[in-house]
């Protein structure tokens, strides 16, 4: 098992991030997001939570170093796939937070994938009120901004199973003959390969997040310059870029 951590700040009230953060598919670093559905939403009636459950459907590339564990034929040539990912959220606008949770639907055999956020509201002090000017009576005003941590856990399950059954026969078998030397050296050679793997979906998920916050700041941009009109019409642009890249 891997994990990842990141921690970085918008510099976006916490409304318009999180606002963003269900208008940022598709954005100019997000384009292999085909589709993405709301299949569940609602407002918890005692605390005032908003609750959304989300399907995204992408396209990826397997990479080489894990595609030739991959039976053949279950991905395209160059490894090209496309992939579902389930994504929950929590806000709490009065407290001013959201956690979200996202872990892919495909090829959790090979590796299961799960990215957990916390979006936070962040107030900082600006210069304090000039006494010359009289304003000491004044609230001090604040900037507000809004913290973001990323934590993503890799578990790579490639012959979990038969390690398990490999186990299971070398405990049930006679104390006294000596296992197999063939056993040890598979369940090393499994450990290996499963570190493999979740080292290469670390090295993924670090460019993705550097994707996943440009693309978040090219959002809030168009929410600032033009509002959701100017979001809107921003997808429709990326869609009509991701047409003439598949050549539609």
């Amino acid at each position: 098992m891997k994990f990842y951590e990141h921690s970085f700040n918008y510099d976006y009230t916490f409304p318009a991030v999180t606002l963003a953060y269900f208008l940022r598919y598709p954005n100019p670093y997000s384009r292999h997001v085909l589709s993405s559905d709301v299949i569940d939403r609602y407002i918890d009636p005692e605390t005032g939570r908003l609750h959304t459950v989300r399907l995204h459907l992408k396209k990826s590339k397997v990479p080489a170093g894990i595609l030739k564990f991959l039976p053949r034929g279950l991905a395209g040539p160059g490894g090209a796939s496309q992939s579902y990912v389930l994504e929950k959220s929590t806000i709490d606008i009065k407290e001013g937070w959201m956690e979200t949770e996202s872990k892919n639907m495909e090829w959790t055999g090979i590796l299961s994938v799960v990215e957990r956020q916390t979006y936070k509201r962040q107030r900082l002090p600006e210069m304090a009120p000039s006494k010359r000017s009289g304003d000491e009576l004044q609230p001090q005003r604040h900037k507000e901004t809004t913290a973001c941590r990323t934590v993503v856990t890799f578990v790579s399950h490639l012959g979990h199973g038969k390690l398990l059954s490999r186990k299971r026969q070398e405990h049930t078998a006679n104390a006294e003959e000596e296992p197999p030397k063939q056993g040890l050296f598979a369940a090393w050679s499994t450990a290996g390969i499963q570190r493999t793997i979740e080292l290469i979906g670390v090295k993924r998920t670090q460019s993705a997040l550097v994707n996943g916050k440009e693309g978040m700041n090219v959002v809030l941009e168009r929410l600032r310059n033009g509002g959701i009109v100017g979001v809107l019409e921003g997808m429709r642009r990326d869609r009509m870029e991701v047409s003439r890249a598949d050549g539609h």
